[in-house]
């Protein structure tokens, strides 16, 4: 554990860490008006974030540093670190003027223990680690179109001087801005990180609103106010309101649901476990007799939940799989009731995903220039018989990877496959070790979801383009199309939306043809968060922003 700055936080930190570890209780007239609580049941691996992938790392991320540009929840692109941001005439080069107020957390690595001012050399630094193949960042593909041909001068990334940089890309790109706001693109100190080395992910220093001061893993995370954090309310007021954030990682929602109705915890996201059939009507509303208990938060999610298949030869675990052939693929995407599956299991809340991978909120989505699978098991038995598995006669068994999250999704699909005669087992694991097996090609068939990080379809159309290969890239289903990639790197270079929005329903088409997926459903962000929180708020990224965050006292919600 770190030298704390001052007592305040000192103790603080002490209780929340006995409280932990069971060796203490919380008095009933304490004030944790100051303090936003939450579960992560999935667990967090990395808090450095060139390893910021999954909302599990996102979210902690995010409270820790700043990059260049912000997201705000309306999913504009907004100033931070960089003030204001220019780009040439011909798109490639992007200027950006910096602030010179912004300093990193105090670390003992910086002279006198104090926080040193962030430069523009920073953001050199911190970009080209992401891209370094040492660092193998599973972000590195934002990167991609980065002028790079002369690497030993930093060209790609250029500071003029302390507060302008300026970065060149091979072709323009119209939404790179709102790449830049993702949180792989954060600032970090050098010479931190070349002290701590890999064990930066458990010593993260950042410019963020929140300091790292605590975390014991897979038990509590404790993170306090950065008292030095430049950005203001728009009255001028210091961010953030709150004194610290306690992030606990109990891995049953049963129990996270039973501590947020206790008060032991501020907010919930999701509809994780039996609790959405108690407060929840058929429409997916939230029963009257919860109303004066919770709040519920809603938005059209941009996040597509699929099934993945791996589809490279070349893998050994694909050699005698039946899910090589493309009919056998498609027979799945057609084999169950996705209506049924978000009725019955979802409370309504999500959209059966029907019309390919980009989900249902994005400007170039198109239900009828997309059209995808729907329930139809008598096409689903016609592709079986073409593949050679009549009625899935003679077809080995299937195994779909999955986290207990999901199970009762993956069961319902297993059901309805097995009245089309194909055999399917479910193999649970931690989510820890599911991302794993998913990233390194150790399963053939997998349960997943894509977040975007930034509000255009390219995001989700990168988890297919060749060059993303996993684990360096998205691309988990190591899907390889060259008419794909032709479109792909055609659309990086279209300036015109229109254009751009017809080739990205052009690629969506290909993935339904080839079905590397089963996309699931679109996702909604549901958060119930207690009564005392304030300007939580909610975007259609689920990006956890707590800056802004208020928390009024037991008394004053009385």
């Amino acid at each position: 554990m770190r030298t704390f700055l001052n007592m305040k936080y000192f103790l603080l930190v002490c209780v929340l860490f006995t409280t932990a570890c069971g060796g203490g209780h919380k008095e009933k007239n304490d004030d944790d008006s100051k303090l936003f609580r939450y579960n992560e049941s999935s667990g967090i691996t990395s808090l450095d974030p060139a390893f910021a992938r999954g909302l599990e790392n996102i979210w902690p991320v995010n409270q820790l540093y700043n990059g260049l540009l912000q997201m705000d929840n309306n999913l504009y692109v907004q100033p931070c670190i960089a003030k204001k941001w220019e780009v040439s005439d011909d798109g490639t080069v992007y200027t950006f003027y910096l602030r010179d107020d912004v300093f990193f957390h105090d670390s003992p690595v910086f002279q006198n223990g104090k926080g040193r001012k962030v430069v523009a050399s920073d953001f050199v630094h911190s970009f080209l680690r992401i891209i370094d193949d040492k660092v193998a960042s599973p972000g590195r593909w934002i990167f991609n179109n980065i002028d790079r041909s002369k690497r030993s001068n930093n060209i790609g990334f250029v500071a003029e001087n302390d507060t302008l940089l300026k970065i060149y890309l091979k072709f323009p790109f119209p939404p790179f801005p709102g790449l830049l706001t993702m949180q792989y693109c954060s600032v970090v100190p050098h010479e931190v990180v070349e002290k701590y080395g890999d064990d930066f992910r458990k010593n993260p220093i950042g410019t963020g609103p929140f300091v790292f001061k605590m975390w014991e893993e897979n038990v509590k995370l404790i993170l306090t106010k950065n008292e030095k954090y430049f950005e203001k309310d728009d009255e001028g007021n210091a961010l953030p309101y709150l004194d610290a954030i306690s992030i606990t990682f109990g891995k049953d929602e049963e129990v996270e649901f039973f501590e947020f109705m206790k008060g032991n915890l501020d907010f919930i996201s999701g509809l994780d476990g039996s609790y959405k059939q108690q407060i929840l009507d058929s429409k997916g509303k939230l029963k009257p007799d919860y109303s004066d208990k919770i709040k519920m938060l809603t938005q059209p999610f941009l996040n597509t939940e699929y099934l993945g298949f791996l589809v490279d030869d070349e893998v050994e675990i694909m050699k005698n799989s039946p899910l090589r052939k493309k009919e056998v693929r498609q027979a799945i995407n057609y084999g169950f009731d996705r209506k049924q599956m978000i009725m019955y299991l979802r409370n309504n809340v999500g959209t059966p995903a029907t019309s390919g991978f980009v989900p249902k909120g994005m400007a170039s989505f198109s239900e009828e220039e997309v059209p995808g699978y729907s329930y139809n098991p008598q096409k689903a038995h016609e592709l079986l018989a073409k593949a050679g598995y009549p009625n899935g006669k003679g077809m080995p068994e299937i195994v779909l990877s999955t986290t207990s999250q999901y199970l009762d999704l993956c069961e319902f699909i297993q059901h309805q496959l097995q009245e089309l005669g194909i055999k399917m087992k479910i193999d649970l694991n931690p989510a820890a070790t599911h991302s794993e097996l998913v990233a390194r090609q150790g399963t053939v068939f997998f349960r997943k979801s894509w977040v975007a990080d930034y509000p255009d379809a390219e995001n989700y159309l990168a988890l297919f383009y060749s060059k993303n290969f996993a684990p360096d890239g998205p691309n988990y289903t190591h899907f390889k199309n060259s008419e794909y990639d032709r479109l792909y790197e055609l659309a990086h270079k279209t300036n015109s939306e229109k254009e751009r929005y017809e080739i990205y329903r052009k690629m969506d088409r290909i993935i339904i043809e080839e079905a590397p997926v089963v996309p699931l459903y679109y996702d909604e962000v549901v958060r119930f968060v207690s009564p005392r929180v304030q300007n939580l708020g909610v975007n259609p990224m689920n990006l956890l922003t707590l800056k802004y965050v208020k928390k009024i006292s037991k008394e004053e919600k009385k």
